[in-house]
């Protein structure tokens, strides 16, 4: 069944002669529940407007998005965020952060067990008391992803959440983000700028063109997992997105 959907959604802003710039021009697509969508484009074509769209963040001047049959008109918990950078409050200790939004929900008395799972499961160990700038970046993504799973959201919206991180991190990051969304089962949507990335994780992924951002293409990833990067199945899809991408 879909879970998500996108009717005709269009976006436009205001530039600074006060005309009409058009960010992302009628959108179409779909997922199912537990799906693992990627988004990739050129800079600027619109992809985290995308996401926050979806998010309840912002709101289209034309067309719908559509989650469980329901028109989105509001940030919701059941949609979780996670940016590039994290951001969690450098206040707060990890374990703080992790737990900020399940005490949000349940008061006081949240389930502590529960935040230690996260804390076991992420690899923050010995970590808990450390303040954000203490921390690797690899570690705060961990404790962002955390912060947001523990909620357990029907979606996850992931914005470059690992284009801040060195290479070694990012795999690190990435696999950590597929043994969740296996675990979880939890859909989830991905803006990236990395193919590689995208072949890695994605079921299907959305190729948009240029400002202002449209679907060029959707093309369905049927890499059998664990996926290789090295093997040629993989090395050839990748050859298939940057062809397409080149022509957007």
């Amino acid at each position: 069944m879909t879970f998500l959907k996108l009717q005709n959604v269009s976006r436009e802003v205001f530039d600074n002669n006060d005309k009409n710039l058009k960010i992302i021009d009628n959108i179409n697509f779909a997922i199912e529940r537990g799906e693992f969508l990627s988004i990739i484009g050129p800079s600027g074509c619109g992809k985290t407007t995308l996401l926050r769209l979806i998010a309840g963040l912002d709101f289209p001047e034309r067309g719908q998005v559509i989650i469980s049959d329901k028109k989105i008109t509001r940030p919701s918990v059941s949609r979780g965020y996670v940016f590039q950078h994290g951001s969690l409050y450098p206040w707060e200790t990890i374990i703080q952060n992790i737990s900020s939004g399940l005490e949000a929900v349940q008061g006081k008395h949240f389930n502590k067990e529960l935040v230690n799972h996260f804390i076991e499961i992420m690899g923050l160990r010995g970590f808990e008391d450390a303040y954000p700038s203490q921390v690797s970046g690899g570690m705060a993504q961990r404790a962002a992803l955390a912060r947001s799973l523990i909620l357990k959201p029907e979606l996850l919206l992931l914005d470059e959440p690992m284009g801040a991180l060195d290479a070694f991190t990012r795999i690190d990051v990435q696999n950590i983000i597929f043994r969740l969304w296996v675990e979880t089962k939890t859909t989830m949507i991905l803006v990236t700028h990395d193919i590689d990335e995208a072949v890695y994780l994605s079921q299907k992924i959305l190729v948009m063109t240029p400002h202002p951002g449209k679907i060029k293409k959707i093309v369905d990833n049927k890499l059998s997992f664990p996926r290789k990067r090295d093997s040629t199945v993989f090395l050839e899809q990748r050859k298939k997105l940057q062809k397409i991408l080149s022509f957007s």
